[in-house]
């Protein structure tokens, strides 16, 4: 073979590898509850991040005009694993809004409402934390433990 097509070979195989790599990172998102954010606070500042926790429902305030969500979440575990150990998903909601040693971050969004946003929902979000320490979301997943009373009894059982 000619050096030149090993040469031309190489730079060509080295850019896929670079476009590869930097897609990869450039939309590499890490997934974190409140207290893992508010920890590495202000390094993640600007980053895409996923975050999740509980919705505390009388933070809920929207702006049907300008479509601007505003709400707190309070820090819920994210494990499955302690989940379970805690009671499950309904009873580990309940104690995250209604104790208020908890971490809290405000969040925004902007879009349409979603009909499942009430208190002790679980939000998982995708998004940005600014310097002021608030998440501003733009895709926004909610879980609501009552929709799966039928499915998982034992776990929705308030305490």
């Amino acid at each position: 073979m000619k050096p030149k097509f090993l040469i031309g070979g190489g730079m060509i195989l080295a850019a896929v590898f670079y476009l590869i790599f930097s897609a990869t990172t450039a939309s590499a998102e890490r997934f974190m509850t409140v207290d893992e954010m508010l920890a590495e606070t202000p390094e993640i500042v600007g980053d895409s991040l996923r975050i999740t926790g509980a919705v505390i429902g009388d933070t809920i305030q929207y702006d049907p005009d300008t479509l601007t969500l505003t709400f707190e979440i309070a820090h819920a575990p994210a494990d499955f694993k302690e989940i379970e150990e805690q009671g499950g998903l309904a009873k580990v909601l309940y104690d995250a809004v209604h104790d208020p040693t908890r971490a809290r971050v405000k969040v925004i969004y902007i879009g349409v409402k979603p009909d499942l946003l009430r208190t002790e929902a679980q939000a998982i979000m995708t998004g940005t934390l600014d310097e002021n320490g608030v998440f501003h979301a733009t895709e926004l997943l909610l879980k609501c433990p009552t929709r799966y009373e039928q499915a998982l009894p034992e776990q929705t059982t308030q305490p």
